[in-house]
């Protein structure tokens, strides 16, 4: 509150908090910090907080509460595209109990990232609560070595494309013990994507934790060695999703889902080489998919499917999914009934699993 900053939730204080910023990065000191304190709601029009900085790490201390403007007149003449975004900064610590509330429905039409992370590394997200975005909560591009825990990510099942946290053209990714109900994918990784590690992770409602989609329009593109343990997914629409374009090129390979519960998910396991938009003309012919999957691991897989048809493994005759694995994956109906599986060139082995899987090998072990 030193530089001036009103904090009613109603007066713009965008420019305290950049020159809050360029103050303190360029100290050359133990962890400068920015604290936004607890009991006041600031209001900020889109910022961009850029680095590098002379110290590392930096401190963005959140215990109070930020908030987008109610109306997208306020954004006339800036970039829809980005709410809040830190760029090129190597070494930030984000944290405390405040909040990141993106208003919502005023900005649905916009598709706007509330928390942008540009060109970050060593940068840490810890206990933060994010709700109602414009589009996705958290963005996280060209960046590397980012820890997010503990974090809260709400916003309605109905709201269009609100993802949790979308990752793209990133690696060592690590989201742990975090909780994530929206209107879309709880989780997304996109296009240059390695090393990710997602842990004790609840999520729901929502589109589940999802790999692509990948290959629209023809593109290359990868996502590589993704491991997900111990999560959770409640209500969701999907689970465990791999999605590619027809028409694309590229792989998406060492992919694991370990130690997960279902609870009433309509689509728990669902790999889709054919997947298309649905706005897309229906006279566009249909392209083989050329975005090789392989190494997709499911094991200690339990739960409940409110489908009659809980997994479904739908890959193209021309590439197909190699190296396909179940252990241990038990998902039944809402009333305990066994459900099944549709399955179509896939390739790889299943054990201890229910349903039956038909095109992959069974171990009668």
């Amino acid at each position: 509150m030193d530089y001036g900053a009103v904090g009613d939730g109603l007066t713009d204080d965008s420019q305290v908090f950049l020159k809050v910023w360029n103050d303190i990065c360029k100290r050359d000191s133990d962890t400068p910090t920015l604290l936004v304190p607890s009991g006041k709601t600031f209001l900020l029009n889109p910022l961009k907080f850029r680095g590098p900085c002379s110290f590392s790490p930096v401190h963005f201390q959140l215990e109070g509460n930020i908030v987008a403007p109610s109306s997208s007149e306020a954004w006339k003449d800036e970039d829809y595209t980005k709410w809040i975004v830190f760029y090129y900064i190597h070494g930030i610590i984000i944290d405390g109990g405040g909040q990141i509330d993106g208003q919502g429905s005023t900005w649905w039409k916009t598709n706007c990232s509330a928390l942008h992370i540009d060109n970050c590394s060593n940068l840490q997200l810890n206990g933060t609560h994010h709700l109602n975005s414009a589009r996705n909560h958290i963005s996280i591009d060209y960046s590397d070595h980012v820890n997010i825990f503990k974090i809260n990510i709400t916003a309605p099942q109905e709201s269009p494309n609100t993802d949790g946290i979308d990752i793209g053209h990133s690696s060592y990714v690590l989201i742990q013990d975090s909780t994530i109900a929206t209107g879309d994918d709880c989780i997304a990784m996109n296009n240059g994507t390695s090393n990710i590690n997602i842990t004790g992770v609840t999520c729901g409602p929502g589109h589940g934790i999802s790999v692509g989609s990948l290959g629209e329009n023809g593109a290359y593109e990868i996502v590589e060695q993704v491991y997900v343990k111990n999560c959770t997914f409640i209500r969701t629409e999907n689970g465990m999703r791999i999605k590619t374009w027809p028409g694309g090129s590229g792989y998406a390979r060492n992919i694991s889902f370990e130690q997960i519960i279902l609870t009433e998910t309509k689509n728990p396991i669902i790999i889709d080489q054919n997947y298309r938009d649905l706005v897309i003309d229906k006279a566009n012919n249909m392209q083989k998919s050329e975005v090789q999957i392989s190494g997709v691991t499911y094991r200690d897989v339990i739960g409940t499917s409110n489908s009659k048809t809980s997994i479904k493994l739908n890959c193209n005759k021309n590439s197909g999914c190699t190296d396909i694995f179940m252990d241990v994956v038990n998902i039944t109906s809402i009333s305990g009934k066994t459900t099944k599986a549709s399955c179509k060139n896939a390739h790889g082995e299943a054990s201890s699993t229910s349903p039956y899987v038909p095109c992959l090998s069974q171990d009668s072990d």
